[in-house]
């Protein structure tokens, strides 16, 4: 068989793989973060959002939608490949791929970009269920899809490694609590960092997830608390290092082979 052809097969292989193993168990993987949404728009948006009035001169429920829909991508495109290449090495399936005449920048390839599906589809229902609260205004559309497409490639990278080192489902749960969780939250989802004094604000540059939403808020909204084509650069450099490190721990089998 060609070369190409067979990378192609093996590729979408484990592409289709990874789509019908979180649409099949759509209950768990689809509907939990949509009802999470929703509970932060009901909460913040309309509830706490009515007493603190406009934010960046939007009202504070549009204001905080593109953060929510970003959270979405950012934990749902992470959490699909941690879990589901942590089973394969756990059920040992994962050894079967590496033995396969297929380079590795295809096993990641596949793995990152079902990550990327199941983010993006999860982004988009949040942003259907944003249209019950708010309206849904695109100001550059060609930024908002760029940037949420690389944002969904580069955790769902993340997520790889953090299976790789992963040595028990425990281990795949630390870095979404201890580290996602709070770049998130600080990330500029729920204010404006002009808000805060000086010295936060620069700490607050040092948060990658910031340039995230601020540029998808951007790409929506028009307004962003950083420069946006600096935004979209510093995330395709990020891409490019963590897929080479990644690809390298595959390759030289990083917690598979031990």
């Amino acid at each position: 068989m060609n070369p190409a052809r067979l990378y192609w097969v093996a590729f979408t292989t484990i592409l289709i793989k990874e789509v019908r193993r979180f649409t099949r168990i759509w209950a768990q993987t689809l509907l939990p973060p949509a009802i999470t949404m929703a509970l932060y728009f009901v909460i913040f948006g309309n509830l706490i959002g009515t007493r603190i009035g406009e934010m960046g001169g939007f009202t504070y429920m549009q204001f905080i939608m593109p953060g929510l829909i970003m959270m979405s991508v950012i934990t749902n495109s992470y959490s699909n490949v941690t879990s589901s290449f942590f089973s394969s090495k756990f059920q040992k399936s994962v050894e079967e791929m590496l033995v396969a005449p297929v380079p590795g920048w295809v096993i990641l390839g596949g793995y990152v970009l079902g990550g990327v599906a199941r983010g993006l589809l999860v982004g988009l229902i949040v942003t259907l269920l944003a249209l019950f609260f708010t309206e849904l205004t695109v100001h550059n559309l060609f930024v908002t899809m760029t940037v949420v497409f690389l944002t969904a490639v580069l955790f769902a990278i993340g997520g790889f490694i953090n299976a790789l080192f992963a040595r028990s489902f425990d281990d795949i749960a630390i870095i979404p609590t201890f580290v996602l969780t709070p770049l998130t939250y600080l990330g500029g989802v729920f204010y404006s960092i002009q808000l805060l004094p000086d010295f936060w604000q620069g700490v607050s540059l040092l948060n990658p997830v910031l340039y995230m939403v601020n540029t998808f808020r951007y790409g929506i909204l028009g307004v962003s608390d950083i420069n946006h084509w600096a935004a979209l650069g510093t995330i395709g450099l990020f891409i490019l290092v963590l897929f080479s490190l990644a690809l390298w721990l595959l390759e030289r089998g990083r917690g598979i082979r031990q």
